[in-house]
């Protein structure tokens, strides 16, 4: 008996892998505030996710209404496809609808060639956006994710990716187009029927977005966001087999675990001093954190119609940073006109 019952761990075992290397970040996109992870700043291969970065480089450069003529550059795909012909027109828009829904390689092709000229182009916009928002760990050198003959490729980690997908999902179309299920599109040449190959948008009703990868080499990857009572996460995980089940549970235990507060209004914040700030902020936080965070006002002495500087920072960490403003330029002018004449009249 009990050695049909270690055949049968063994087979189960072999049928079901365990990927122990698998690597996890959960990020408030508020705050860009990493609350848990595994692994979070080892670099990996991330395969098809990088489409999220492919699409925020389009959506900044080109006007996506733009009409785009598939040139024979579109005969080195492989892979995954939305299967475009050479001479077929697709506005960048439909073709952004391709690269994020079915993860189309030829439209990572098309709009790396419309946008940055050439695929190197492409990957140098690639990568000083991707160091320009912060992601430290990350490489990109080609826009679909996919490795090349010498099995090198895009290569990032968990917590450059969380930053990513926070990144992107403040910007009006990428949030559009990442949570559509189902898009229709007509060409000169045929009508395509498109369902997003992100199964979370089905499986847990909080989801707003994501992206889902898979190379041999890669294994799966994934990158997703939801929100729930005000609280919005992203979850990644890269090289991990149950990643729908995986990202569903963090939902859950994170959404369940830490509170949204509003630490920053700007409806009231310095409002008697007659000074504001342009954007509110809010942190997820556990009850135990609160008193810790701390907020600082630096006032600054400068002729512009800046009154300073607020942080937001937690255990030693800025998580906010934003400008104080008077009023009106004319506010500020006024008071320091005041000053001069108040010196004026005192030495007269």
């Amino acid at each position: 008996m009990k050695k049909k019952i270690g055949l049968l761990i063994l087979s189960f075992v072999f049928l079901f892998p365990c990927h122990v290397k698998a690597t996890v970040a959960v990020m408030d996109m508020d705050s860009n505030r990493i609350l848990y992870g595994v692994s979070k700043d080892e670099k990996k291969l991330i395969a098809s996710t990088t489409k999220i970065l492919t699409a925020m480089i389009t959506i900044q450069n080109v006007d996506i209404k733009e009409k785009v003529t598939v040139t024979q550059s579109v005969l080195a795909s492989y892979g995954s496809g939305i299967y475009i012909e050479v001479g077929e027109e697709m506005s960048v828009e439909d073709l952004l609808y391709g690269l994020m829904l079915r993860s189309g390689n030829d439209a990572a092709i098309m709009l790396a060639e419309y946008v940055g000229g050439s695929m190197e182009g492409f990957a140098t916009l690639m990568n000083e956006l991707a160091s320009s928002i912060g992601m430290k760990n990350s490489h990109f050198i080609n826009a679909s994710g996919l490795e090349n003959e010498s099995g090198e490729g895009n290569m990032s980690t968990a917590a450059d990716m969380a930053l990513l997908m926070s990144y992107a999902m403040k910007n009006e179309t990428f949030r559009k187009i990442t949570k559509t299920k189902h898009h229709v599109v007509k060409t000169n040449y045929k009508t395509y029927d498109w369902y997003n190959k992100n199964k979370l948008l089905d499986l847990y009703p909080y989801t707003t977005g994501g992206k889902t990868g898979y190379t041999e080499k890669a294994y799966r990857t994934l990158v997703t966001s939801a929100t729930k009572d005000g609280k919005n996460l992203t979850v990644v995980t890269l090289d991990e087999r149950d990643d729908f089940a995986i990202h569903q549970s963090l939902y859950e235990e994170y959404f369940k675990k830490y509170k949204a507060i509003q630490l920053l209004d700007k409806k009231t914040f310095m409002k008697e001093e007659g000074a504001y700030i342009e954007e509110d902020f809010s942190m997820l936080l556990l009850d135990s954190e609160l008193k810790e965070v701390e907020i600082e006002v630096t006032k600054l002495d400068d002729v512009t119609n800046r009154y300073g500087i607020v942080t937001v920072s937690l255990d030693g960490k800025e998580y906010f940073r934003t400008d104080i403003f008077y009023k009106t330029k004319e506010e500020k002018i006024g008071f320091f006109k005041k000053v001069k004449l108040f010196f004026q009249n005192l030495f007269s």
